[in-house]
């Protein structure tokens, strides 16, 4: 009896278990990682979803796109979270994502109307530097300068493709030349963000591609005033960063509710000292003590969505062309 007894527990524990629901988002690295927002991402959200939430790391932010149009229809994911607006535009030709029904009081520095991706965070892309280091405050500057800086890979990190669209939208026709003087400056071009931060923490250049926020992880994790971020006379190139939901989803009801907590208190407080970058709707708190300290552009700069597909590929030719002489 007591045999019998335990096989029915079994059985009921492994329904229960086949009966809940899992949502599938794929996101980059750095989110799913140990010191990044996914952890208390997933713990907060399956408080209130009954749900097995699965954040799936697909390499660096513009790697997700090229996955999700490789699986196309097939894919196992519902929502990818981790776009941003120079990807949106090819996102939604893809013909995989569907619209949002996401409504909140956002404090983006722009005014957001996108029905298909909702943003979740924002920040400015920025060199960060060691505190002391005198360094360059424009792009013909550091071109000119001695300085080794490292940066991303614009076909697999939104960042290295943030890079492109900063040195496009602040030159233009000029773009090709400022590449040429940056060059000889570029030690190497990572996949993504964290490989290119690791090298730069390890002494392997002066500088790295990062964001305005970065040095706030220093500040307030380590107590580690050391970090600093270059304000460059041109402006800073401003990132959204964005999720959205795949038309083949077998969740489409789980993954409006993530989608709305995306949004929600719970969520927003968890990403300034997580992913270390703005939360799209200011927690009621406001930010974390040591945000004040941060550079803040005088000029933001940002390539309408519409576009950012024909300017990606024009800024790209010209960054292959520089960096393969």
């Amino acid at each position: 009896m007591k045999y019998l007894a335990f096989a029915a527990g079994v059985l009921t524990a492994s329904s229960a278990i086949a009966e809940t629901p899992e949502l599938i988002v794929y996101t980059y690295d750095s989110f799913v990682s140990d010191w990044g927002p996914g952890p208390a991402v997933e713990k907060a959200f399956e408080e209130t979803c009954a749900c097995d939430l699965k954040l799936v790391g697909a390499g660096d932010g513009a790697a997700l796109l090229a996955r999700v149009k490789l699986e196309g229809a097939r894919s196992d994911a519902d929502i990818v979270m981790g776009l941003d607006t120079n990807l949106t535009a090819a996102a939604k030709e893809t013909g995989l994502f569907t619209t949002h029904s996401v409504s909140a009081e956002y404090t983006l520095p722009i005014a957001w109307t996108d029905d298909t991706f909702a943003p979740y965070d924002w920040g400015y892309f920025a060199f960060v530097h060691n505190v002391g280091d005198a360094v360059p405050t424009n792009f013909k500057a550091l071109g000119a300068s001695d300085k080794k800086i490292v940066i991303q890979d614009p076909r697999s990190s939104t960042p290295g493709l943030g890079l492109l669209m900063w040195v496009k939208a602040a030159y233009g026709a000029e773009a090709d030349a400022i590449w040429a003087g940056l060059a000889d400056n570029i030690v190497t071009v990572t996949p993504g963000w964290s490989e290119a931060y690791g090298l730069f923490l390890e002494g392997e250049a002066d500088m790295v591609l990062s964001y305005t926020t970065s040095p706030a992880y220093h500040l307030i994790a380590e107590e580690d005033a050391t970090k600093a971020a270059a304000p460059f006379d041109e402006g800073h190139y401003l990132q959204i960063e964005v999720a959205g939901k795949l038309k083949a989803s077998d969740q489409p009801e789980l993954a409006d509710q993530f989608l709305a907590f995306m949004v929600s208190e719970a969520f927003q407080t968890i990403i300034p000292t997580t992913n270390w970058m703005y939360p799209a709707v200011t927690p009621a708190a406001g930010l974390p003590a040591g945000f004040e300290t941060l550079v803040t552009p005088d000029k933001s700069l940002l390539i309408p969505e519409a576009e950012a597909a024909a300017v990606r590929d024009a800024a790209l030719a010209e960054w292959q062309a520089a960096l393969s002489q």
